[in-house]
């Protein structure tokens, strides 16, 4: 199995093990979750200069979950990188758990309390700038929500990273094209994202969000001396992994039954015996 194919496999195993969560707690956010698992892993297993033995080694890349709702897929990655144990996951949700309803730095992985849409790329932009005056080479790497950008303060948080010529800042746009309230382009219409970061001075990329091989090509061409930041527009599908979940708005924050959740596992189990196992 190559190295690629073992990633594929995590995402996998991270996909059941957040839909696990989700149902114990009774409470998350399933389609999102779902979404973003290839860039975490992509991230947390390959591009990253992380190491879970020392969480806060001062050379570390630092990373911020800005759509910090979608908790329970940072922390199925954050457990199979090893961050945390695997056996605390089944405690999320409940009293005195390690593991609150979003991102909180208590956790080792965690850089920010998070979920407060619209302020992530404000926070990574004061942390890349500091990184930069400390003349320290970190990157800093912001996982947005496409419908988050319905916020003001990225506007802003746009503005000053072109300014002060933040190259060691990227932000990676899980673009699903759908949030609570229903399409991106109905609620609030972002058209082009590429175009509009490119307007205030950004590079831009493109890539499929739910292909680890290109999330890895993708991060890995960021060129860190163009004097300007990093916006990589990573196409995904809501709810991927799950056909039944997979582009639908009403599963932004839907718990499964049992049974939705045996009949996913059910495919996901399959997706692995099929794919990795060649049978």
């Amino acid at each position: 199995m190559s190295h690629i194919q073992n990633l594929e496999r995590y995402a996998v195993e991270a996909r059941k093990n957040l839909l696990k969560i989700i149902y114990l707690a009774s409470g998350g956010h399933t389609g999102g979750s779902l979404s973003c698992v290839d860039i975490l892993v992509a991230l947390y297993f390959e591009v990253m200069n992380i190491d879970p033995e020392n969480p806060d080694k001062p050379d570390r890349d630092r990373f911020i979950m800005s759509k910090g709702h979608s908790v329970e897929a940072l922390y199925a990655v954050l457990a199979k990188r090893g961050f945390i144990g695997e056996e605390i996951l089944d405690t999320y949700g409940k009293y005195d758990s390690l593991l609150a309803g979003h991102p909180e730095v208590k956790i080792p992985g965690v850089e920010l309390n998070s979920g407060s849409l619209g302020h992530g790329l404000s926070v990574g932009v004061g942390m890349a700038l500091a990184v930069k005056r400390s003349r320290m080479t970190n990157r800093v790497y912001v996982l947005m929500g496409d419908g988050e950008h319905g916020e003001g303060s990225i506007a802003e948080a746009m503005n000053a990273a072109s300014h002060f010529k933040l190259d060691n800042l990227i932000t990676i746009i899980d673009r699903n094209r759908l949030q609570i309230s229903g399409y991106t382009e109905d609620v609030m219409a972002l058209g082009n994202l590429a175009e509009r970061y490119e307007a205030y001075g950004w590079n831009t990329l493109e890539c499929d969000g739910n292909n680890i091989s290109g999330i890895i090509e993708t991060l890995s061409s960021v060129k860190t001396d163009s004097g300007k930041p990093t916006s990589v527009i990573a196409h995904t599908i809501k709810g991927k992994g799950v056909s039944f979940i997979e582009n639908r708005a009403s599963w932004h924050h839907r718990i499964p039954t049992k049974e939705e959740l045996n009949a996913a596992i059910s495919e996901l189990d399959n997706l692995l015996k099929v794919q990795y196992h060649g049978s």
